[in-house]
């Protein structure tokens, strides 16, 4: 049964919350999430993982409540690939684990691959493909109106705005970028890790050093770089069919920037929070993608 607790002093001398499920000596399945969601999107997949005596374990990003707030205000993707790396080493992981990141979380293991390759074996990212591939994508005009909210994150008032009218944006997002879902379960978590506008402010300023590489700190800047080169390791990668955050057509082509035994799966009917639409779908896939015989780890 999944737990919930802090761990204290991985990243950085952070707090980290987590909630965890199976087998504490089992090999490490780390669980990261994006935005604006929090370590609960997992709650379908962490049973499923400790059912393969996996040690699943689904840390709340860096801002995000109970997870306390980064005291260097760095929020970069650097950032989150050096907690990823951190948390595997105040978990005591000690062979190559399965690193499994939505949204944000697969920038973060894209990044986190490629500055420690020895702690992780085997990815699986979802919804935001190599950003080797996907940059030059977000300049088409499609594009580019899925992604105003992160040009709108940039502005002063940004944090304001969105926690205002019990976060009426945020459950717009949902509804946008996955049409058809009941969110009202999500968005309370929402609420509760982001409940304040200082924490909002931590969750919008990731895209501020996306989209502003100038503000990201220095001592992160491999990490930083590290998100942008291909992965070597073999990694699966999940895209919903109608994804209205970003559109399906960024999968295409997403396994030349990713390791060999590497496969891209377009999930129909799915939206951008595929794992909570179709659960047994995606444990499915990854089930598959854990017992083939080409990847190097043995899985449970």
């Amino acid at each position: 049964m999944a737990t919930v607790r802090t761990l204290e002093k991985a990243g950085s001398g952070m707090t980290f919350g987590i909630i965890e499920d199976g087998p504490p000596d089992g090999p490490l399945a780390l669980l990261v999430h994006g935005f604006p969601d929090t370590a609960h999107t997992w709650r379908h997949l962490l049973p499923d993982l400790a059912a393969r005596d996996f040690h699943a374990v689904a840390p709340f990003l860096r801002g995000y409540a109970p997870t306390s707030l980064a005291p260097d205000g760095n929020y970069s993707i650097g950032a989150l690939a050096h907690d990823c790396c951190e948390l595997y080493e105040a978990l005591r992981a000690t062979a190559p684990a399965l690193l499994i990141g939505h949204d944000w979380g697969a920038i973060a293991a894209y990044g986190a691959a490629n500055c420690k390759p020895e702690y992780w074996g085997r990815l699986v990212t979802m919804a935001v493909p190599p950003l080797t591939g996907i940059l030059s994508r977000f300049t088409r005009f499609a594009q580019l109106k899925r992604s105003w909210y992160m040009f709108f994150f940039l502005h002063p008032l940004a944090a304001q705005i969105v926690t205002s009218d019990d976060r009426a944006i945020l459950a717009g997002l949902w509804s946008d970028w996955s049409p058809g879902y009941d969110s009202s379960e999500d968005l309370a978590h929402v609420r509760d890790a982001l409940p304040t506008q200082e924490r909002m402010q931590a969750a919008i300023s990731y895209y501020r050093s996306l989209l502003d590489p100038s503000s990201v700190d220095p001592s992160f800047a491999a990490e930083y770089a590290a998100a942008f080169a291909p992965v070597a390791q073999p990694t699966l990668y999940l895209h919903g069919e109608l994804d209205g955050c970003i559109g399906v057509e960024a999968a295409e082509g997403a396994t030349a920037s990713l390791g060999k035994g590497s496969r891209a799966v377009v999930v129909p009917g799915a939206g951008h929070f595929l794992h909570l639409e179709r659960p047994q779908e995606i444990a499915g896939e990854i089930g598959r993608f854990l017992s083939s015989p080409s990847q190097p780890i043995d899985a449970a």
